[in-house]
């Protein structure tokens, strides 16, 4: 219950009453924000004042400790090895297979092939580069390397026979460059470097069968301008790649200085390349580094996350790595391996949950900056249409389940009637309808994470007015009176089905995101009655005794890794077991789901953990996460299944954003799914729906102290998790009214830019937010 200073007689003139101005709650009244606490009026320092903050010194010791190593012996693979990455250009560096050599390879996330006509798989695949090798004098014996988190830098020596190879490289944070320098000892001077081109062709052709006329597209060609060299790479389709070097010697170091340029239809991409090599060849490597270390310095200053498992302390810290390796907002949206393309039957965008799951962590952990999704589809929402059939497309979007950096899904004769996604009904193409609406609801995330008003109504109302209209094109009355979806496909099940649970989920979520935006918009829309008319009648969930079925008559009866008929609980928060009979349904369907063995993988386990958080078991969560990492996770923090994709251990991060924290339905909640030995945990500005920054520390098994700043002045509730009375006070240590709205629950009014600490009643904490320390050691990733 919240505390007040008796009214002065000040007080009292200037309200009228005692109590004038204040927020009667529980039978006593809240001083207003601007009333003075006892200690404000004996002339001592306030409590509750100063801001929480991180030293530079608290932020190093995190990063250092999730440092990858590698010493005992060479990674082999791309799951093994370092990886450099700006959400363009990307490197993974490993053994050359069969040579006495490492391999530095060259890839780049808008490099791709331009012939629709072929599809999105091979027609529109992303392309391999190349990769280059450095090729000691001596045989190699050993290494000692580390990938720095803090300067996004690998670090470290190769021995050989003949002597050391002492080595630096970064991908630049805003230049597509690699830089690698080696210091050679004098048995080593003569090491060298080779590029080895990769055949353009569609990495899915190692894979799959390839279609009638497809070809790969002719070899490149290296040529000599001065002081670089340039391997140009022409494309059938027109256009080219190139990838453009030069070696640059400075008192006993040699540096090697890397690009990649794409040009389509023209052929500009060689000019660029040779730009750039040149201009950036010039700047030495402690110079040039320079710029690149202070942006990921900033970039980490955003946030702060620090746990008492240190295994996965560090996994989470080199997922926020990862994240800005891999993402820029004007970067293409990642395809399944990122920018670092290696071989794989799934080489461009996947939409019907990979792209989903790979931007999730950017909301928590405040790097909106990454966020490409909502860039793409408004940049490309005019392919949005093109991609539904021509009788639909005057007022319809919808997005295929793979696609190329602009949205184009290809595979058709014709163009300009060919369309990627299916009709519900019909069987070819596969009608599977909901991803525009899902990927939308990412778009929605990030309004709801900034409050953005442009985002809400120049992207994420037009787009899911289309993507919900072409849901309302299809539903009919069934003689139960109920609205219904002819068949349509839930992602990787196998069989169509009407009224999939997937479609039924995401349709109602629409409808009342759609009500909600238009109201904040004062849009008068003229659909607004048929979205409404919707959310009376659609027909239920289909359920039987397991719980949620893929769709009605299709029971959820054998190994499935995606919980595409799962998604009202998670993400989408319409079902989250607010009553016994509701609980007990998702608790059910949930084992049920991962009940079955066989076709479960990764990103079963971090969607499994993320609905243990939401039902508040937080050790169950942990379990899964468990899981993950003991059956999955490789030892660079990667991922693959039958080819590498990278959206797994990135979703793992959001289960621990979920176990922390979670923000939906108006309500912010501290600390809702923590596992019982994580007794201390700190936080700080992590952000939430409602555009809040969320700081809070753990001590001892229980809550300490929660601070939320507001960016935007929406309603701000909070679920504290604070035993017993609580005082609310703002930056300056002042009082501030609230209300309890709830067991631990309060609301408090915060305008944009105010601030508010909750502590228990008469605690003074210090708000200097320190690394927790781990429970029990554990080995670094990489290979130490």
């Amino acid at each position: 219950m919240p505390t007040a200073p008796d009214p002065s007689r000040r007080t009292l003139l200037a309200t009228g009453t005692a109590l004038g101005g204040a927020l009667v709650v529980g039978g006593a009244a809240a001083a207003p924000a601007s009333a003075a606490a006892p200690s404000e009026a004996a002339g001592s320092s306030p409590r509750g004042t100063g801001e929480p903050r991180v030293s530079e010194d608290s932020r190093r010791a995190v990063l250092d400790d999730a440092d990858l190593v590698w010493r005992t012996s060479l990674p082999t693979t791309w799951f093994e090895g370092p990886f450099l990455g700006n959400g363009f250009l990307g490197s993974g560096i490993y053994a050359e297979p069969e040579a006495n050599a490492i391999r530095f390879n060259v890839q780049h996330s808008a490099v791709q092939d331009h012939r629709p006509r072929f599809g999105s798989l091979f027609g529109l695949a992303r392309l391999p580069i190349g990769h280059f090798t450095l090729e000691p004098v001596g045989t190699i014996t050993g290494l000692d390397w580390r990938l720095r988190l803090r300067d996004a830098e690998l670090t470290g020596t190769l021995t050989t026979s003949a002597g050391t190879l002492t080595l630096r490289a970064f991908v630049h944070a805003s230049t597509d460059l690699l830089a690698v320098e080696v210091t050679p000892s004098r048995g080593e001077r003569g090491f060298r470097w080779v590029f080895h081109p990769a055949e353009a062709i569609s990495p899915r052709a190692a894979f799959k069968p390839i279609p009638d006329g497809y070809e790969g597209n002719p070899p490149a060609v290296t040529e000599r301008h001065g002081d670089v060299t340039a391997a140009v790479q022409p494309l059938l389709a027109g256009g080219q790649h190139v990838t453009a070097w030069r070696n640059v010697e400075r008192r006993g170091t040699r540096t090697l200085y890397v690009t990649v340029a794409h040009s389509h239809p023209g052929n500009t991409a060689r000019d660029r390349a040779l730009h750039t090599v040149r201009a950036r060849a010039a700047v030495p490597y402690d110079l040039l580094v320079l710029p690149h270390r202070g942006w990921w310095r900033r970039y980490y200053r955003k946030s702060f996350l620090s746990l008492p498992d240190a295994r996965l302390q560090r996994f989470y810290w080199i997922q926020l790595y990862k994240i800005a390796s891999a993402a820029r907002k004007d970067a293409p949206v990642m395809a399944t391996c990122g920018p670092w393309l290696e071989p794989t039957p799934w080489p461009n965008t996947w939409w019907n949950l990979n792209v989903q799951l790979e931007y999730w962590l950017i909301h928590g952990s405040n790097h909106l900056e990454l966020d490409a999704v909502t860039r793409a589809l408004s940049e490309f929402r005019d392919q949005l249409s093109a991609e539904v059939s021509a009788r639909y497309r005057a007022d319809s979007m919808g997005i295929p389940r793979t696609t190329d950096t602009r949205l184009v899904n290809g595979g058709a004769t014709d163009p300009g009637t060919g369309y990627g996604v299916g009709v519900p009904g019909q069987e070819t193409p596969t009608p599977e309808v909901g991803n525009l609406t899902w990927a939308l609801h990412n778009v929605w995330l990030s309004y709801r994470h900034t409050m953005d008003r442009a985002v809400l109504s120049d992207v994420l109302f037009p787009l899911l007015r289309r993507a919900v209209n072409y849901y309302l094109h299809f539903l009919e009355p069934g003689s139960d009176g109920a609205l219904h979806l002819p068949a349509t496909f839930s992602p990787e099940y196998g069989v169509i089905a009407p009224d999939t649970n997937y479609d039924l989920m995401l349709l109602r979520w629409g409808c009342r995101t759609l009500l909600d935006a238009a109201e904040l918009l004062r849009v008068r829309d003229p659909l607004a009655a048929r979205w409404r008319e919707v959310l009376a009648k659609l027909v239920p969930y289909p359920v039987d005794g397991d719980g949620f079925m893929i769709g009605a008559g299709v029971p959820f009866a054998k190994s499935h890794r995606h919980y595409s008929h799962l998604l009202a609980v998670y993400p989408l928060y319409e079902i989250t077991g607010r009553t016994a009979d509701e609980r007990a349904l998702v608790e059910k369907s949930l084992a049920h789901w991962v009940g079955f063995e066989g076709a479960l993988q990764g990103y079963t386990f971090t969607g499994a953990a993320s609905m243990s958080a939401l039902l508040g078991k937080g050790d169950d969560a942990l379990a899964f996460l468990g899981q993950l990492m003991e059956r999955f996770v490789q030892p660079n923090t990667m991922y693959k299944e039958s080819g590498p994709v990278i959206e797994t251990p990135l979703s793992a991060a959001q289960s621990l954003h979920d176990m922390i924290c979670q923000s939906w339905g108006g309500v912010v909640r501290v600390f809702p799914a923590l596992p019982a030995a994580w007794r201390e945990l700190a936080v700080h500005d992590f952000r939430t729906q409602g555009a809040f920054l969320l700081s809070a520390v753990r001590e001892e098994g229980a809550t300490r102290w929660v601070r939320l700043t507001s960016e935007a002045g929406a309603p701000c509730v909070v679920r504290h998790g604070i035993e017993g009375p609580v005082e609310v006070r703002d930056g300056r240590g002042r009082p501030v009214r609230y209300e309890r709205v709830g067991e631990g629950e309060i609301r408090i009014p915060l305008a944009k830019g105010e601030s508010a600490l909750i502590t228990a009643a008469g605690d003074d904490p210090d708000l200097t937010i320190r690394p927790v320390t781990p429970h029990e050691p554990a080995p670094p990733w990489g290979l130490p």
